[in-house]
């Protein structure tokens, strides 16, 4: 009978290009991993409406859902499908008539982060009216690529985003910044969100 025997093997250290080679596998494969979308919820108050807003997905999309409430009671709920994630909630009433508006910020995934308003104003029988986005001038998206950002300033909505001009890289814009100002006028439902002027530094 062959008695029997233990056999270890010691093996040498990985050379440093081995190392590296393999961190780099690691880091790549953990890329090729679609990312959970951080879920988001916020709650806004205005002229006695309360909106619930939730978006939650996997990747680079999101579920979102709002839901109006006046004085504890349900309104009216609006879900949509979105290409990107939001980033943001503002609620104001921008033409003064009682009726608060609501402004969702939404930001595309991918080197571009292209930016997307959707809003609603509340009716006064308690519905969501949707608020479109009146299209930019050829002007003003003169040198556009995306990476756009929203907000309300006073009585309008602004977007700001850099210029890029021929020749530039997406990270490296040099055409300085364009500010665009949206006001609210009438035209469907509850009005549009229209291009007044812009400026740029």
């Amino acid at each position: 009978m062959v008695p029997s025997t233990s056999l270890t093997v010691s093996h040498p250290p990985l050379r440093p290009a081995i190392a590296m080679l393999l961190v780099g596998c690691s880091s790549l494969l953990a890329s090729m991993t679609p990312a959970l979308a951080g879920p988001y919820q916020q709650t806004l108050k205005l002229q006695g409406v309360t909106f619930k807003l939730k978006a939650v997905g996997a990747g680079s999309s999101q579920q979102l859902t709002v839901q109006a409430e006046r004085d504890g009671k349900p309104l009216a709920q609006e879900q949509k499908q979105l290409d990107g994630t939001v980033v943001g909630a503002e609620v104001e009433d921008l033409n003064g008539d009682g009726l608060p508006e609501l402004f969702i910020y939404e930001q595309s995934a991918g080197s571009g982060s292209y930016g997307s308003v959707w809003a609603w104003s509340v009716s006064r029988r308690g519905s969501l009216l949707p608020i479109r986005l009146g299209a930019m001038s050829s002007r003003d998206s003169s040198g556009y690529r995306g990476h756009d950002k929203f907000a309300v300033v006073e009585s309008n909505l602004v977007r700001r985003f850099p210029i890029y001009l021929p020749g530039d890289s997406n990270a490296r814009p040099s055409g300085g910044t364009r500010q665009v100002t949206y006001k609210l006028v009438p035209g469907g439902a509850a009005g549009q969100l229209q291009p007044v002027n812009s400026s740029q530094y």
